[in-house]
């Protein structure tokens, strides 16, 4: 049976202020258009090779159509 989802802390002070700190830190930090394009070769490398059931293997469609 699934375990309910605990709600989302509520983050005060130092934490905040970290937390915050770090957003705007990574908000330009995208990949490269040549880092992604290396990322999903090597994606479709591990794919090839490996044997999943159907609900992975819809995960996988639904990752390559970005």
């Amino acid at each position: 049976m699934a375990r309910p989802i605990k709600e989302t802390p509520i983050l005060y002070g130092e934490d905040s202020d970290r937390f915050l700190n770090e957003v705007k830190e990574n908000e330009n930090n995208r990949m490269s258009i040549e880092e992604r394009e290396k990322a999903l070769d090597l994606f479709k490398k591990v794919m090839a090779k490996a044997t999943f059931n159907k609900t992975l293997m819809s995960i996988q469609r639904t990752f390559l159509q970005r």
